[in-house]
């Protein structure tokens, strides 16, 4: 064996690799339909290629319907705590405009006699390049949420010597599909170092915020990212109807990254349209989970630690009440019953 090379095993996998086997094996969506997993755990069959890759944690595969039953959708601020949440979205919101560039006015009347160059000088809409760098100063950020909240709620069960519900995996779940959204984006640009030091500012000021406000109402804090990602879904729906109207037209035919193909199980003729619906999707998740842990009190379980409804209900309804949550976790036990026997 000594004649043969050795081989680095500690070096980082290049984003634009091909999909290899990973210390995980086969992702438990990988599995065909008819075999142990069906659609009756809300799990979602999966493109007959067979893609395997090195991700550990938990993340949706979409089929074609789930993907386009994502709608806008907005939960009205009920409780002071609740508006607290929204001021403070639409804050960060103004700020995160106002750092990307972002614009998005209404299109004007004679819009389909307009060139794309006049569009875009009047404001209209956005170019390759802005909307990319939208989305990357978006994403550095929208990874925070989870992994603060995580990290308070395994030191607390640390401290008092108890389970945390199911709480922390969803939530570092959540922390990893936003870090994926990066890692995606990033193979069609290199930040520079200018916006590089606006994502350390950004970052180093949005951690602390939401790390001390975590400590003082967790509920705020999730209604606040359940808002968060309403704005990201209406952002992405924004940028899929560019694409898909022909006013971005270096995305229109532009191939998946290899890294996207693997970590959402796409088919190896995917495109950068079918990346852009499978983050629209996680996003749709991140809301509907964010607010219907809002919804629930201080010792509830986290009724997607078994599993999680599929996209026409994440992407078709905003939340699940408290008794929504309560009567989902019922049949998640009882599925959980039925395939014991």
């Amino acid at each position: 064996m000594s004649g043969m090379p050795r081989m680095n095993t500690l070096t980082t996998k290049p984003a634009d690799q091909k999909a290899t086997v990973g210390v995980e094996g086969l992702h438990k969506r990988d599995k065909l339909p008819t075999q142990e997993l069906v659609k009756e755990d809300a799990v979602s069959t999966v493109p007959s290629s067979t893609f395997k890759g090195d991700w550990v944690l938990f993340h949706p595969v979409y089929t074609q319907e789930e993907l386009k039953s994502v709608d806008v959708l907005h939960r009205e601020a009920k409780s002071v705590s609740d508006k607290i949440a929204w001021t403070f979205v639409r804050l960060l919101r103004w700020g995160f405009d106002l750092a990307s560039g972002y614009r998005h006015k209404p299109l004007p009347p004679n819009y389909k006699n307009m060139s794309l160059e006049a569009l875009r000088k009047g404001g209209y809409i956005m170019n390759e390049k802005q909307w990319l760098r939208r989305i990357l100063f978006l994403e550095s950020i929208a990874g925070v949420p989870g992994m603060v909240a995580a990290t308070l709620r395994h030191l607390k069960s640390l401290r008092v010597m108890k389970r945390d519900s199911g709480w922390i995996h969803t939530l570092l779940e959540e922390a990893e599909n936003e870090r994926m959204h990066l890692m995606t984006f990033m193979v069609l640009r290199k930040p520079g170092i200018i916006f590089r030091a606006m994502v350390i500012g950004a970052q180093g000021v949005f951690y602390n915020a939401f790390f001390f406000c975590y400590l003082l109402s967790p509920r705020t804090c999730h209604r606040f990212v359940g808002h968060l990602e309403e704005e990201a879904v209406l952002t992405y729906s924004r940028c899929i109807d560019e694409v898909e109207a022909g006013r971005l037209p270096n995305w229109s035919e532009l191939p998946a990254p290899e890294i996207a193909k693997d970590y959402w199980r796409l088919e190896s003729n995917a495109k950068l349209l079918d990346v852009l619906y499978a983050v629209r999707s996680d996003e749709s998740t991140h809301r509907f989970v964010n607010h219907s842990l809002a919804n629930l009190k201080k010792h509830d379980i986290n009724p997607f630690a078994l599993r999680e409804p599929d996209m026409t209900v994440k992407g078709k309804k905003v939340a699940f009440e408290r008794d929504e949550a309560e009567q989902f976790v019922k049949e998640s036990h009882q599925i959980l019953d039925q395939k014991r026997q």
